[in-house]
């Protein structure tokens, strides 16, 4: 079997030679750009299977970078920057981005951080059928219920539309506007507020404990997951 094969984007030599001696040694296949202009010209040619991009690119931002990528394919997109600002990190999932890391960050993380985008693409794309348990938790895709226990939760169609979108891209983060634009379309419902208020609405219907929330997570300032391993597979 041929090796899966990453794209690496960034203009730091150095890092360049680290990160993608790292990634060979776990058996990926590693081809690597310095420019925004080549990282498209060699996500065209090789099609890889997941791209590691740095924002910092000497010719144009990394999220136009990103933009263009994901315009292309719907891979998993690992975003590094030393900018960590909430602002920042919105904009690139914006764009199309599955994941941020902020340098400098440590090798193990940086294997994780790929495992996990790796693991989240594997169903993506595809309805969601069967049956996700989190805990207690059960979602019944295909039958549209919910249970906690042996108790089903009786959801408005809203709140199971918002805990279907989220638990679809398990453990990724899904913007404000991105979970908007899904809901209630280009015109966004009443926005930010009305989208606290439904996650507020939800937790308090399937959370243990809302004030402490096990499956609903909040990204401050960027969006929300949802959250940990599946022990079902939809």
């Amino acid at each position: 079997m041929s090796p899966l094969v990453l794209l690496l984007v960034d203009d730091d030599p150095s890092i360049q030679r680290a990160a993608a001696t790292l990634l060979r040694s776990r058996g990926y296949a590693v081809t690597v750009a310095g420019t925004g202009a080549e990282a498209i010209s060699l996500f065209d040619r090789d099609r890889p299977g997941l791209v590691i991009l740095d924002l910092g690119l000497p010719d144009m931002d990394g999220t136009i970078v990103c933009r263009r990528l994901r315009e292309r394919a719907d891979v998993p997109i690992l975003v590094v920057s030393v900018r960590g600002e909430e602002r920042v990190k919105v904009e690139a999932l914006d764009a199309g981005a599955d994941d941020y890391i902020t340098k400098p960050y440590g090798p193990e993380e940086l294997l994780a951080r790929v495992r996990a985008s790796l693991r989240r693409s594997a169903g993506r794309g595809q309805e969601m059928h069967g049956r996700l348990e989190r805990g207690d938790l059960s979602i019944d895709f295909d039958r549209r219920s919910v249970r906690r226990g042996e108790a089903e939760i009786k959801l408005t169609p809203k709140e199971l539309e918002l805990l279907t979108l989220l638990a679809s891209h398990d453990g990724r983060v899904l913007t404000h506007r991105a979970i908007i634009k899904s809901l209630w379309g280009n015109s966004g419902g009443s926005g930010q507020e009305h989208l606290r208020v439904l996650v507020g609405q939800l937790r308090k219907k399937i959370e243990p404990d809302p004030g402490r929330p096990r499956f609903v997570i909040t990204e401050p300032w960027v969006g929300y997951r949802f959250a940990g391993e599946s022990t079902g597979a939809p």
